[in-house]
């Protein structure tokens, strides 16, 4: 299986299964030097780890990491850094009922399409569990950015109808949600809705936006390696995400060349833009303002309603998913599209 590996002066490869004996990555490229160790990893692992709250799958995973080359004396060494996290918690016969039948809203089809074969516990490689390994992978480039005064945070910003209030934003708040939305008042009400789901044996889809300060100008390639290219990649291709913005986004389609373009200014003695309909990027490559990028993730596929599918054997069947799954996907991925980010923009700043 080919493209399990992104970057081109950071390499990044991810490598394990759902319900396989662990999963992890390697981190090629990383410069010496860079302070790290597992605790560290391990706090961004602890963010996106299930079962903990009532809108998380309520499977049980530790996610402990292991840092098994790479660092020596709490210190990189420049050499590829290769991370570990044991599985501990797979119920693989959750999954045996439907072992020929395909799953609305999944990978299953797809993958017996290419290989003529899949493994269906949990997905395999398309499952969600994946993206522990991304995530180990972007505290390091998260902790190397950090050295550079580049912070990156990331939240929940509307859940099906309901957005936040940017009058009321708290970061903090964010963190200490179910939710990790920034707005007390929206994220009550967002918990109400997706109770009522949960009660309904549905799921809800949620935009998550990302923000990445201290970014210099001149980040990014002009053609095919555009930073904003680079992002939508990077962040496309985390499961569940069927859209991707930059700055205004999709809002562009409605103003005007006036409203949308960001004038320039000084600021002291800095070059700075007035406004940030660009999101921080401008043909490709940075402007020093900060990125903002917007993912669109789509509910939870995994739902306990009754659904109509084929199996296999190009039989028509029903089928009713069992398991543990969560109702809505995007808080648990906020941090994924941190880690994604960060190792996007790392990789172009090594080229730089």
């Amino acid at each position: 299986m080919a493209g399990s590996t992104f970057g081109k002066n950071l390499k990044v490869t991810t490598w394990g299964e759902s319900h396989g004996a662990g999963l992890g990555a390697v981190v090629d490229g990383c410069p010496a030097g860079i302070e790290i160790n597992e605790e560290y990893i391990q706090t961004f692992l602890d963010r996106r780890k299930p079962g903990q709250s009532r809108f998380a799958t309520q499977r049980s995973e530790a996610d402990k990491v292991k840092i098994m080359s790479g660092v020596f004396e709490g210190k990189t060494t420049g050499t590829p850094i290769s991370l570990v996290i044991e599985n501990t918690s797979q119920i693989s016969k959750d999954y045996s009922d439907i072992a020929d039948k395909y799953r609305p809203g999944h990978a299953d089809y797809g993958f017996d399409a290419k290989y003529g074969f899949r493994d269906y516990r949990g997905g395999g490689r398309s499952s969600g569990r994946e993206t522990a390994a991304r995530v180990a992978a972007g505290a390091i480039a998260i902790k190397v950015l950090e050295t550079m005064g580049i912070s990156i945070s990331a939240y929940v910003k509307q859940i099906g109808d309901i957005s936040i209030n940017y009058d009321n934003f708290s970061l903090e708040e964010s963190r200490n949600n179910g939710l990790c939305m920034p707005d007390k008042e929206a994220y009550e009400k967002a918990a109400e809705y997706v109770d009522r789901l949960k009660e309904e044996k549905d799921s809800t889809g949620a935009l998550v936006e990302c923000i990445a300060s201290g970014v210099p100008a001149g980040i990014g390639e002009p053609v095919f390696d555009k930073l904003d290219a680079r992002l939508a990649m990077a962040i496309m291709s985390i499961g569940a995400v069927k859209g991707v913005e930059i700055g205004d986004g999709f809002d562009v389609v409605r103003i005007r060349g006036s409203q949308n373009n960001d004038e320039f200014c000084m600021d002291g003695d800095k070059v700075a833009k007035k406004t940030n309909h660009s999101g921080g990027i401008l043909g490709g490559i940075s402007d020093g303002a900060d990125i903002v990028i917007r993912a669109a993730f789509k509910p939870t596929p995994s739902i306990y309603q009754k659904q109509h599918t084929v199996n296999n054997k190009g039989e028509e069947v029903e089928i009713e998913i069992k398991g543990r799954h969560d109702p809505i996907i995007a808080p648990r991925a906020v941090v994924v599209v941190e880690s994604m980010t960060a190792i996007t923009l790392l990789d172009l700043i090594l080229t730089k």
